[in-house]
């Protein structure tokens, strides 16, 4: 009977070898909904783009209905407050957020694999496209900045999702992005384990502060995210930015499930 630790004796240039044979004969699966990948030929602009960024050929694979089904809202429809439910006496009041996808359909099912499944260049993808978005809508500001994870739970994901979407977008705006001008002071819950929105709220209260090493006084500052539902976590990482001495900040996520128009753009 042969041993399972055998297995181990095959070297690892034939395992690529046979993994590089599979690839040609096999057909790649969407990123999206795992079905047949069949828009590589159609990619001119996005991998142009990604080259221009990353230095290096995009590994995504999306499948014709997927990709046909990943549009933006109305331009008139992508701006709103931060907070769903505005509060007396904010310390960021009139805080804007602006968000070019709504949260659901494919956007819905694209998020789940990347902050669980680990799909770095779908996070690329949207993060392209939501670059494309900013600069068609003439955004500036002198620093991006993502909601970062706590420890805990980057050590565990691998990776921010929340700097995965914004690198690319700071990239094709000529903006820096500082992925450690913000940190979690402490581990918080999943808001999207919470439907109460004050306990959002709560869960998220003071949970961010300025890096010590960065001097953030009188910058125009765009904080972002993924996704937004109540603006919570959003609010809460810029108005630790206020407190550090920004200007101005705006507040960007990449989708969300808003459906009211009612703020203007700073």
């Amino acid at each position: 009977m042969r041993r399972s630790s055998e297995k181990s004796l095959i070297p690892n240039e034939v395992r690529e070898a046979f993994k590089r044979a599979a690839e040609l004969i096999l057909p790649f699966k969407c990123a999206v909904c795992g079905g047949v990948a069949d828009t590589d030929d159609r990619f001119g602009n996005y991998e142009t783009l990604y080259r221009a960024i990353y230095g290096m050929e995009s590994e995504l694979h999306i499948c014709g209905k997927c990709l046909s089904m990943t549009n933006t809202v109305d331009e008139d429809n992508r701006w709103f407050l931060c907070l769903s439910n505005p509060v007396e006496n904010d310390p960021c009041p009139g805080l804007a957020l602006y968000m070019p996808f709504t949260y659901k359909g494919i956007l819905e099912r694209a998020v789940p694999r990347i902050k669980f499944g680990k799909n770095v260049e779908l996070a690329r993808l949207f993060g392209i496209i939501l670059g494309s978005c900013m600069r068609n809508e003439g955004i500036k500001a002198d620093l991006i900045v993502p909601v970062p994870l706590s420890e805990k739970r980057l050590e565990e994901r691998g990776f921010n999702q929340a700097y995965e979407i914004c690198y690319p977008a700071a990239k094709i705006n000529g903006i820096p992005a500082a992925e450690d001008c913000l940190i979690r002071t402490r581990d918080t819950g999943r808001q999207s384990e919470i439907n109460d929105s004050s306990r959002r709220e709560g869960n998220v209260k003071d949970a961010f502060k300025v890096n010590d090493g960065w001097d953030v006084r009188g910058l125009r500052i765009i904080v972002a995210d993924d996704v937004a539902t109540t603006g919570a976590t959003l609010h809460e990482a810029a108005k630790a930015l206020y407190k550090a001495g920004a200007a101005k900040v705006l507040c960007v996520a990449l989708a969300g499930n808003r459906t009211v128009k009612n703020a203007e753009p700073f």
